[in-house]
């Protein structure tokens, strides 16, 4: 490109020019009005700790600093920050409590002066990713027509053949790099006529370019500080803007024209899984970059601007319109929450007098052939119906609980055995006492039972024994509870 200087391509914004000159570098000449230096400022150059003392340079790059290398307000803004600071992000040395950070990854812990040397490192660096994006601006706008034709030439010859992407990174540190450095090592002669031609004849006449970081307080330090500015605004535009387009589109907050966008990136993402071979992709991105490319053209912004405003605006509201109403008509939700049913057993006990006593209301029936049953480990519950609440996340639907008066489906669903079911009345599940379970005063033995067969469950019929054990089993239907989001943007189950 004929308007660029060869220097530029490898140099970081090379030649900066001081506003605020230190210590280390040269002044000008002073003048004869010039007010001497009195003992304290010559006090000052001699104390170890001044500015004046540390000798910087334009070309030095900014090295690293230590928190005890910074001023007396940096590190009294350190120390305030940690007592601001949560105790876990105050750890020492690296930082592996992260969640984000792959396994056996860590990084720094938050420190103020490393950031502000980081930061210093980083601006006085990033001057060459500002020029490339200002280059591609320029060639993406149609500045010179010359560059943006050239552009789209090589990307025309790689969309025809896409094995000339592997040549490409190669021709670029070729022509990009290599060949302006040399340039730069051997430079043409300071007076030629116009006829002569450039000639590489010859030993070097010039030292070879390098990439210098900015000198700090030089004009390209404060340009890359305005273009970091400027680029930290236009990222928060950027991402504030597709987070108001897309987010309302794909988060179901309008369940409605979410499922239908998912319906439809379903049926793309079927027919490109199947026709995706036979489709020309080759000619797909040639028009498409060149489209893309044409449309950053100013007089085809300006055109496209006028239709948008003539034609597209005014219709814009009434399609909008008919797309809401077709997918309103087409799309149907489910509009009652999702509802699941909740068990709990009322146990109760067979006391000295023969004489049943409420003990608990448990999740588990305590079967006798139960695993907490045959450990001798007793029923865990809650003694009062009122203290059952509903599984987390959950809440009730109905208000109140209804008795199963199906207690022989229940029972064979779990394969209970040795106990006798009560079919009518109160739907009682009692334990049955064998002979051998029984002990002399007619209770229950104390240990485990003995490897018997045994019917899975009988009748009552008011002839058995029956055991220490009673239960039955009592229902209620649930509801899925509403999740909230508060100001954190953490989740919380509604509560109402």
């Amino acid at each position: 490109m004929d308007d660029y200087i060869a220097e530029e391509v490898v140099a970081n914004r090379d030649e900066p020019v001081p506003l605020v000159t230190g210590g280390g570098i040269e002044e000008a000449s002073p003048t004869p009005s010039a007010r001497q230096p009195g003992k304290r400022e010559l006090l000052k150059q001699k104390t170890p700790s001044s500015p004046a003392s540390k000798g910087t340079s334009e070309d030095a790059a900014p090295e690293p600093k230590t928190e005890a290398g910074f001023g007396l307000q940096d590190r009294l803004f350190a120390r305030l920050l940690k007592q601001i600071i949560p105790p876990e992000d105050q750890q020492g040395g690296t930082d592996t409590s992260d969640p984000r950070l792959p396994q056996g990854f860590s990084r720094p812990s938050f420190s103020l002066p490393l950031m502000t040397s980081n930061f210093r490192r980083f601006n006085a660096r990033v001057g060459i990713l500002f020029v490339f994006q200002y280059r591609m601006i320029r060639l993406l706008s149609w500045r010179t027509p010359t560059h943006t034709l050239s552009f789209l030439a090589v990307y025309s010859f790689v969309c025809l053949d896409p094995y000339l992407l592997a040549v490409l990174p190669v021709v670029l540190v070729l022509l990009a790099i290599m060949v302006p450095s040399f340039i730069v090592r051997h430079p043409p002669p300071p007076a030629t006529l116009p006829v002569d031609s450039y000639s590489a004849a010859g030993p070097p006449m010039a030292p070879p370019p390098s990439v210098k970081p900015a000198a700090e307080m030089s004009k390209d330090f404060f340009r890359n500080l305005r273009d970091l500015q400027n680029s930290m605004s236009d990222f928060s535009e950027v991402h504030d803007n597709i987070v108001r387009l897309v987010a309302p589109r794909t988060n179901f907050s309008d369940e409605t024209l979410s499922s239908a966008l998912f319906l439809f990136l379903s049926a793309v993402a079927g027919f490109l899984f199947l026709a995706s071979h036979l489709m020309p992709w080759r000619a797909i991105f040639f028009v498409g970059g060149w489209a893309t490319t044409c449309l950053g053209h100013p007089m085809v912004q300006r055109n496209l601007a006028s239709v948008h405003k003539d034609h597209v605006r005014p219709r814009e509201r009434k399609a909008q319109g008919w797309l809401s109403s077709w997918i309103e008509t087409d799309i149907m939700l489910d509009s009652a929450p999702e509802t699941r049913e909740v068990e709990v057993f009322e146990l109760q006990r067979r006391s000295g007098t023969g004489e049943w006593e409420g003990w608990m209301f448990s999740a588990s029936p305590h079967d006798p052939l139960s695993i907490p049953r045959t450990a001798g480990s007793r029923p865990v519950g809650t003694p009062f119906f009122e203290d059952v609440q509903a599984p987390p996340g959950w809440r009730w639907s109905d208000k109140k609980w209804t008795l199963d008066l199906l207690s022989r489906e229940w029972v064979e669903e779990r394969m209970i055995t040795g106990v006798e079911v009560e079919t009518e009345g109160e739907r009682w599940v009692y334990d049955i006492l064998y002979d051998e379970d029984a002990d002399e005063s007619g209770g229950e033995k104390k240990r485990p039972p003995k490897k018997a067969i045994r019917p899975e469950w009988e009748e009552n019929t008011g002839k058995g024994k029956r055991g220490e054990w009673r239960r039955r089993r009592w229902a209620r239907v649930v509801e899925r509870r509403p999740v909230l989001r508060n100001s954190n943007g953490k989740a919380s189950p509604y509560k109402g």
